[in-house]
């Protein structure tokens, strides 16, 4: 089987790396760390892990760099004594790392899942443990780990039903692989229930909880001030600022349409965009503005000298890692991938901030949040762009509903809180068994 994988990965990798090493070059900061990703590390890198106990943390994505911030942070304070190295795969999400862990932490890419690289990744860094966030499933750095009787840890586990269509069909592949995993923290028993039947063994499985209800409260909003940024365009303390964060294709021009209408009503209202990749930001700026919407770039008011006052009606944000910061200002949120596109973005972390959210029909990738806050009152979900419509326009003219459904959202999480300790407490209690030191609990030190 991994002689079958290795071929057909090879083959898939020469033929698709033209596209991904284009991204890559699109996204710009390329070529900083790109030697990582081929199990290449620079005597800096080697040296800070020289006779330390080494725990590897895996965030593949920028959805992801929240739960690892969080994570990280609570897995110093129980292993102090560790050195914490955390990976990425995403140019985006190394810069937030690096810009919100500090220099303690290292920070790498995640090699290529070709068998030369890893092996020569995990006999750089000789890690202890390594954690995975969310998926992750490579067959060949999970083969090479447990050869090397490296414990692996899944933790925030969930597995979408495209995801579990996928592992159940190339079973005799994936079981082997869910097989490999020491402790697996599962969000949900219905996740955990998926992952026994993909090939998780039955005792390593765990119900601990979704660790982005703690990690939206852990992580403090960082980033630009967005209040100042949306004053230099005439925004005054009354304005209705509406953010639409995390849109694809087709979401842009639904929205602006629905603004341009809305707006007849509500003149102070300002739409902030924040399209899922920001690369595509140009694309939609000529787009809407060939539709009649007057617009702004984020980068253009970078400056310190304020535009003119009242001119731009929207604001399209062009700059990675800044949703958070706009949302701060928000008077309505909608959450993109939902509408126009499938799969939805996280609704937690504007919840922790106690916004009004809407979002479409299609959340597939965070059902069981979204089912919590529509269900609990903390989030209002449509059917389509219609709805959508009518639900914006009732939110802008009811300050109070804006305010209830923010509440709820804000208990919801708090209510949700408590993953975070489970997980590390899992993790935690394995590593002593392997010798690696592990602080007392805050009330457990002894006299």
């Amino acid at each position: 089987m991994r002689w079958l994988y290795n071929i057909l990965f090879l083959l898939f990798f020469l033929f698709a790396s033209p596209y991904y090493f284009f991204r890559l070059c699109r996204r710009g900061c390329w070529r900083k760390g790109f030697r990582q990703r081929l199990g290449d590390f620079d005597k800096d890198v080697q040296q800070s892990l020289t006779n330390r106990h080494v725990v590897w943390v895996h965030a593949a994505r920028v959805g992801q760099t929240n739960v690892c911030v969080a994570l990280v942070n609570a897995l110093h304070e129980r292993m102090p004594n560790a050195k914490i190295l955390v990976s990425t795969t995403a140019v985006a999400a190394m810069a937030q790392l690096r810009e919100r862990l500090p220099a303690r932490v290292g920070k790498i890419y995640y090699p290529i899942d070709l068998d030369k690289y890893v092996f020569l990744a995990l006999h750089a860094i000789h890690p202890n443990a390594v954690i995975l966030i969310e998926s992750g499933i490579w067959p060949n750095f999970i083969w090479r780990a447990r050869a090397s009787h490296i414990p692996l840890f899944l933790v925030d586990a969930r597995l979408s039903n495209r995801s579990y269509r996928r592992y159940k069909r190339f079973g005799f592949l994936f079981r082997d692989l869910f097989g490999a995993f020491c402790e697996v923290g599962a969000q949900t028993e219905t996740c955990a229930a998926a992952l026994r039947q993909v090939g998780c063994r039955p005792e390593a499985v765990h119900v601990l909880g979704d660790l982005r209800f703690d990690a939206a409260q852990a992580n403090p909003v960082s980033g630009p001030d967005a209040r100042e940024l949306l004053a230099r365009l005439g925004a005054g303390d009354d304005a209705l600022v509406w953010v639409a964060g995390g849109t694809h294709p087709g979401e842009e021009r639904i929205l602006a349409a629905q603004f341009l209408r809305l707006r007849r009503r509500f003149p102070n209202l300002l739409l902030v965009l924040v399209p899922r990749h920001v690369e595509r930001a140009r694309a939609i700026g000529r787009d809407l503005g060939n539709r009649g919407l007057k617009l702004v770039f984020r980068t253009e008011i970078a400056s310190a000298t304020a535009l003119p006052p009242g001119s731009p009606e929207c604001l399209l944000v062009d700059a990675p890692g800044e949703f958070m910061s706009f949302c701060s200002c928000a008077a309505v949120v909608f959450l993109g991938k939902s509408l126009a596109a499938h799969g939805g973005q996280n609704p937690i972390e504007p919840a922790a901030l106690g916004k009004a959210i809407v979002f479409g029909p299609n959340m597939e990738d965070f059902s069981d949040a979204g089912r919590l806050l529509v269900g609990g009152g903390g989030a209002t979900q449509v059917r389509d762009a219609a709805e959508l419509e009518r639900a914006m326009e009732a939110l802008l003219a009811d300050a109070g509903r804006r305010v209830q459904l923010g509440a709820a959202a804000r208990r919801i999480v708090k209510e949700n809180q408590g993953a975070l300790a489970r997980t590390v407490e899992m993790i935690a209690a394995k590593l002593a068994e392997r010798g690696v030191y592990v602080a007392p609990l805050p009330g457990n030190a002894q006299d």
